[in-house]
C-alpha cells in the first residue's frame, strides 16, 4: 500500500535549500521584511529586498545587515546612506519564495501580505516575527506611566495576522482602524496589558 506524502509548501522547500536552514533566522528576517522590506527587480534580472532603517537605530541596522549575512552567506549586502535614514539590500530571486510575496504587483498592502503559515503554527517562530515586524513598523512608549506597544499598518491581512499571533502568546491587545483619504485603512495594533512582560517575553528593543 502506497502512502502519499503531501507536498511541502514552497517556502518550506526554499528553507531546506538554504546554506543556513535556521528557521528562527528566517522568522525574524521575515518579520524585518513584513515591516520595512520592500521587492523590486531593477535591472530585470534579480529581486532585490531593501529594508529601510531610521538612523536614529544603529544597532537595529547593524543587526539587520548582520541577519542577512547569516541568512544569504554567498550574496553581497549593500548599505545606502541616504538623508535620514540607511536603505539595507540584497538580490536574490529566492526573496519572494522566502517572504510570500512578488516584486511586481505594487505594495505590500495593495498585495495583502501575510506572515506565512508555518510561522504561525510554532510559538517560538511566532516570537522571533513579532520582534521583526515590532522593531520596524512598531513603537514602545509610555502613557501615564504605562508602557505601550503599538503597531501599524495598511495591510489587512499581516494587521490581522500580527493581532493573532499577540493573542497566541496569551495577551490581549486591542486594534483600531482607521479609514485614510487615499482609500486605505490604517489598522493600529496596541498593547498595554503586560506590556512589559510581552517585551521580555520576545525580546523586543529598538534602539
Amino acid at each position: 500500500m502506497r502512502v502519499r506524502i503531501p507536498p511541502r509548501p514552497p517556502e518550506l522547500i526554499f528553507i531546506m535549500a538554504l546554506l543556513n536552514p535556521d528557521k528562527k533566522l528566517l522568522a525574524y528576517l521575515i518579520g524585518v521584511s513584513l515591516g520595512d522590506g520592500n521587492l523590486t527587480n531593477p535591472n530585470g534580472r534579480a529581486v532585490r529586498l531593501r529594508v529601510t532603517c531610521d538612523k536614529k537605530y544603529p544597532l537595529l541596522i547593524k543587526t539587520i545587515v548582520q541577519l542577512l549575512i547569516k541568512v544569504f552567506p554567498e550574496n553581497k549586502v549593500g548599505i545606502i546612506n541616504s538623508k535620514g535614514c540607511i536603505d539595507i539590500s540584497l538580490y536574490s530571486n529566492q526573496l519572494p519564495n522566502l517572504l510570500g510575496w512578488k516584486w511586481y504587483g505594487g505594495p505590500k498592502d495593495r498585495q495583502n501580505v501575510g506572515v506565512p503559515a508555518w510561522i504561525k503554527k510554532d510559538k517560538l517562530f511566532i516570537k522571533e516575527c513579532l520582534r521583526g515586524l515590532l522593531q520596524t513598523d512598531g513603537s514602545i512608549y509610555k502613557d501615564r506611566n504605562y508602557q505601550m506597544i503599538n503597531f501599524v499598518n495598511t495591510a489587512p491581512r499581516l494587521s490581522k495576522d500580527v493581532f493573532a499571533m499577540i493573542k497566541q502568546l496569551g495577551y490581549e491587545p486591542n486594534i483600531q482602524k482607521l479609514h485614510q483619504s487615499n482609500g486605505k485603512t490604517k489598522h493600529t495594533i496596541r498593547l498595554a496589558k503586560k506590556a512589559n512582560k510581552f517585551i521580555k517575553e520576545i525580546n523586543f528593543w529598538k534602539k
